[in-house]
């Protein structure tokens, strides 16, 4: 197919996307992501199925605006914790599903939960986002709502430059499911909108817009063309949202935006970090709001009137460049609030030569020098940095190492990341921090995730291979000790690359991983 041809046909598909919902009558059956060639060339399974050892500790707090805990979005909870409280598969006999969302994409980044235990998740293909609803055994469509184009979707598809697509968090790439089953995302027209899904006499299951708030008197929303960043500041696109323990929804912008929407009266209120970039999400506790920008670590509250106020400000090492792996000059991590009654959070920075764990007291009175507690250098020289979230639960932290991964292009024909896991534990006493255990597992890009029911932390790697097979697996390495218990093969091929998309644990055990051409699911087939 030549150039013109394709962006015709690319163009094509790009008028059909207008943000309207679409029921379907009966559920469109599932269609497997195709493995490419040497997939029977590699493993399909190694080491042996694990013994559920659940976690003794509390959970992070049910956040009351939110879904419950580990339904609820990519980071599972308003900690961030990344955990979820039921078993993940335990790797007898497991099972693969996938479905392919489009031939050219089709990456589902959110998996949610409703109720019932349906799918609510976000999907980018080249032609824009579907918001889906999905039956978590088939992965078969029941309803599916087209959002907005993206500028950085027109501009790739204008100039067959799909490149810019992958550094982009902004269009509803970060959305979360809230106490009534309602997905919340802000969209590329700087809109925050609220979604719901119902069945209808007919049988189909539709999406509605039940509420609709523009952002466009306080975000700059000239976005006819996408850049990086824009230099004229009339475009600004918003990263991400999430709830307070008030109701109010929070959202953050590329360009350093801090706002908030009283969903009651529609107020809308901001403020502006000059010169800081949010490429991150955020995370929420009772008493405040942990953000993170390319420059430092926020703690917010909102005023009376709903005005984001800055408790405290910590800047942190952001080194002198975007390294690979990295999205932009400065932390990649979505801050982890974590430790009894959530005392702590923590991120990691972007130093030159080896990048720091960093974990902060978080209590609008602690002393500016005794805000830090510790700052544990983690991997190797020079090859060191991560753009997803930690695992945290208790004292611990987990953090994996994506030094080397850039986009679906950069794994191929073999290749892998330098890799590394780490575990890091608070010390009790608050003195310090210390390295429990490190694994040399390669998980180039997901965010992992930690089931407390059965104390295995699920990856999704990668290693080398000479004979040029990519081959991609779902890892399964013990908490406490950082032992690898069993590999399980997913696929082959660049459609099964994960680029930046979570593993998500299903309330029915299932492992759901976010991958570039789709969603795929490992369940115990027993």
């Amino acid at each position: 197919m030549s150039r013109r041809t394709l962006s015709r046909a690319l163009a094509f598909a790009l008028a059909l996307t207008a943000g309207t919902a679409v029921a379907a009558p009966s559920p469109a059956l599932a269609d497997p992501i195709p493995k490419a060639p040497g997939h029977r060339l590699v493993d399909a399974y190694s080491g042996a199925p694990a013994a559920a050892q659940p976690l003794p500790g509390p959970q992070p707090p049910r956040h009351p605006h939110l879904a419950p805990n580990g339904r609820s979005g990519m980071h599972s909870d308003g900690w961030g914790s990344a955990t979820s409280s039921w078993s993940g598969p335990l790797g007898d006999h497991p099972e693969v599903s996938s479905e392919q969302m489009a031939p050219l994409g089709g990456e589902c980044a959110t998996v949610t939960f409703d109720r019932a235990g349906r799918i609510v998740t976000v999907c980018g293909t080249f032609t824009g986002f579907l918001v889906k609803l999905l039956d978590p055994r088939t992965l078969a469509t029941l309803a599916q709502y087209e959002l907005p184009q993206r500028p950085s979707t027109v501009e790739a598809i204008t100039r067959l430059d799909f490149s810019r697509i992958f550094k982009d968090t902004s269009g509803g790439a970060y959305a979360y499911l809230d106490d009534e089953d309602r997905l919340v995302l802000a969209d590329s027209r700087q809109h925050i909108v609220r979604l719901a899904h119902r069945q209808r006499p007919d049988g189909a299951w539709e999406f509605t817009v039940t509420d609709d708030w523009d952002l466009g008197a306080q975000v700059p929303h000239d976005c006819a063309t996408w850049a990086d960043p824009y230099p004229d500041g009339s475009c600004d696109p918003v990263t991400s949202v999430m709830p307070d323990w008030q109701g109010r929804i929070w959202w953050v912008t590329r360009q350093g935006r801090v706002g908030t929407v009283d969903p009651a009266t529609g107020t809308i209120r901001s403020v502006r970090l000059a010169g800081e970039e949010i490429q991150n999400s955020f995370s929420v506790a009772a008493d405040g709001v942990s953000i993170v920008s390319d420059h430092a670590l926020y703690e917010f509250t909102a005023t009376a009137d709903g005005t984001p106020a800055v408790v405290w400000r910590q800047t942190y090492d952001r080194g002198t460049g975007t390294k690979p792996g990295s999205v932009n000059q400065g932390s990649g991590t979505t801050p982890d609030v974590f430790g009894d009654g959530g005392r702590y959070v923590a991120i990691t920075d972007n130093a030159d030569d080896r990048m720091h764990v960093l974990v902060y007291r978080r209590g609008a009175d602690v002393p500016a020098d005794r805000r830090l507690v510790c700052e544990v250098p983690v991997f190797a020289s020079g090859a060191s940095t991560t753009d997803n979230s930690l695992i945290s639960w208790g004292d611990s932290l987990v953090v994996e190492n994506n030094y080397g991964y850039e986009n679906v292009s950069s794994l191929t024909f073999g290749r892998s990341v330098a890799g590394g896991v780490a575990r890091i534990d608070v010390r009790p006493d608050g003195s310090g921090c210390d390295t429990v255990w490190e694994s040399a597992e390669r998980s180039p890009s997901v965010v992992p995730k930690l089931s407390t029911g059965n104390g295995l932390i699920y990856l999704y790697t990668k290693d080398p291979n000479a004979l040029g097979v990519d081959a991609w697996y779902l890892t399964a390495v013990d908490f406490r000790t950082g032992r690898t218990r069993w590999k399980q093969l997913v696929g082959t091929g660049v459609g099964y690359d994960n680029n930046w998309a979570p593993i998500t644990l299903g309330p029915d055990g299932t492992a759901y991983v976010g991958v570039f051409n789709g969603l795929a699911a490992v369940r115990d087939g027993g």
